[in-house]
């Protein structure tokens, strides 16, 4: 499942979730019940909002036949970066 990071404007606090795309977290109750945090003082039904994030880049050689580096291998002692 993907990981989301949520904010509450209310108390600065920010979260990190675990759960499926098409899930919503609306308010401060419903991220505590899913990350298992304690509210605090902060009302239950404050909003919250998703924060945006980075995506990691997968990249391929194509079709997979060439090698992914001059070597021939994935650089075993790291001097490609791969």
């Amino acid at each position: 499942m993907p990981t989301y990071d949520y904010f509450c404007e209310a108390n600065g606090r920010k979260v990190e979730v675990s759960h499926k795309m098409n899930d919503n977290i609306a308010t401060w109750g419903e991220l505590c019940a899913r990350s298992a945090s304690e509210p605090g003082d902060t009302p239950a039904e404050t909003p919250v909002r998703r924060l945006i994030s980075g995506a990691a880049v997968i990249s391929t050689t194509g079709s997979g036949s060439e090698p992914p580096c001059a070597t021939g291998a994935c650089c075993p002692s790291g001097m490609c970066g791969l």
